[in-house]
């Protein structure tokens, strides 16, 4: 069994070893987060890669009281909107094709396996996904942003950008989840924080540590062989 098979909690001692070991980690425990080590990794990731050096992405973090205040007012607001306040962007893609969409009805099954819901028990699965919006009980929660003027390369820039994110934090110990389902409640965060109408709420991620007890973080996603991906001409 390889590093990638089991989640690893321990700081990671190089790059290869942090892309293994990330993942979506989906319950957190509360030990605090220095704002010094969120700093530091915001800071560090800010070196990704930017076309034209433009680096649009545009960060709000909550921690302790303001975390705490925010999950509270999205949790009343959940009783009358289950389902948010309306997307931000479609997070896929009206038609979702093959091999799409089997990759990602695959991924939504194994995770219910491992929380004991049945595929048909609606109710059960609204309920796994409203855990999304307590940041899956961790410390931190991290919203970003971006203009909405800019295109598919600054969008790739801020995938990079993430993708830092991740790795920094697993450098440090830490695990995170990328959470485009935050993009429901543009409204509720823009009141919160700030953001102006003319940035897309992109996504948020929960930055903590994760429950190495709990059944949902066993969850690891496949990925295609490279064979499936890649082709080499020489």
């Amino acid at each position: 069994m390889g590093l990638s098979d089991t989640l690893v909690t321990r700081p990671s001692r190089s790059v290869t070893e942090a892309i293994q070991t990330r993942r979506s980690v989906r319950d957190f425990l509360s030990d605090p987060v220095p704002e010094a080590t969120v700093r530091e990794i915001l800071e560090i990731a800010s070196r990704a890669a930017s076309g034209g050096n433009l680096q649009p992405w545009k960060v709000n973090v909550l921690s302790g009281a303001a975390r705490d205040e925010f999950v509270k007012t999205v949790a009343q607001r959940m009783k009358e909107m289950p389902f948010g306040e309306g997307p931000e962007y479609a997070i896929y893609p009206r038609d979702l094709g093959e091999p799409y969409r089997a990759r990602r009805g695959k991924v939504a099954m194994d995770m219910y396996a491992l929380v004991g819901v049945d595929r048909d028990d609606r109710e059960a699965r609204a309920r796994q996904m409203g855990l999304n919006f307590s940041f899956f009980g961790a410390p931190v929660g991290i919203f970003i942003s971006i203009d909405r003027a800019m295109g598919p390369p600054q969008y790739a820039d801020l995938g990079i950008f993430l993708g830092n994110i991740m790795l920094l934090a697993r450098e440090r110990g830490l695990h995170t989840c990328a959470q485009e389902a935050w993009s429901l409640w543009g409204k509720s965060i823009r009141e919160f924080t700030g953001i102006p109408e003319e940035d897309v709420v992109f996504c948020g991620i929960a930055l903590g540590h994760a429950n190495p007890d709990a059944p949902v973080n066993a969850l690891r996603t496949e990925r295609a062989p490279l064979e499936e991906f890649a082709t080499f001409r020489s």
